[in-house]
């Protein structure tokens, strides 16, 4: 198990210093901020969607290593998935996250997106493994401009 944290470690420090998709995105077709005041992370998830299609995927911002990792491996986990596909994917990461120990995750669907299932371990950072995904999340159902983990309505009882 050591060896497996190991490597999640790696790869979430990877992705924190060389982030994927680490740009704006002048014709997005949707763009929110998020916000996790507690922890200082600040991000803004540009997508374009085009025949309910995810084209591109990109962010900018700053934040904490599990912040900016969550983000980066999801611009790369969304493209070329249709709307319904990322609602999807949506919810079982965030299921993933906020999961108690011992319960069962879809692999299937997460892939390599399961490097972030060890957050579930440390509560005050799922929030920072979250935002991204809430911000994408409102940038598809078309709400608003600004998340923040502290909105309830928003990101909900985290």
């Amino acid at each position: 198990m050591s060896d497996l944290r190991d490597l999640y470690q790696e790869v979430i420090l990877d992705h924190n210093r060389r982030p994927r998709n680490f740009r704006e995105l002048p014709d997005a077709t949707g763009k929110v901020e998020g916000r996790n005041p507690l922890c200082g992370d600040q991000l803004t998830v540009y997508l374009r969607v085009k025949d309910d299609v995810v084209e591109d995927a990109t962010f900018q911002g700053s934040g904490c290593a599990i912040s900016k990792a969550s983000a980066s491996l999801m611009t790369d986990s969304i493209k070329g998935k249709t709307v319904a596909e990322v609602e999807s994917l949506f919810e079982a990461v965030h299921r993933m996250v906020t999961a108690k120990e011992g319960q069962p995750m879809d692999q299937a669907t997460l892939g390599k997106l399961s490097v972030l299932s060890g957050v579930a371990a440390f509560p005050v950072r799922v929030k920072c493994a979250i935002l991204a995904w809430h911000a994408l999340h409102a940038a598809l159902q078309g709400q608003g401009s600004t998340v923040s983990t502290e909105d309830e309505n928003v990101i909900g009882n985290i």
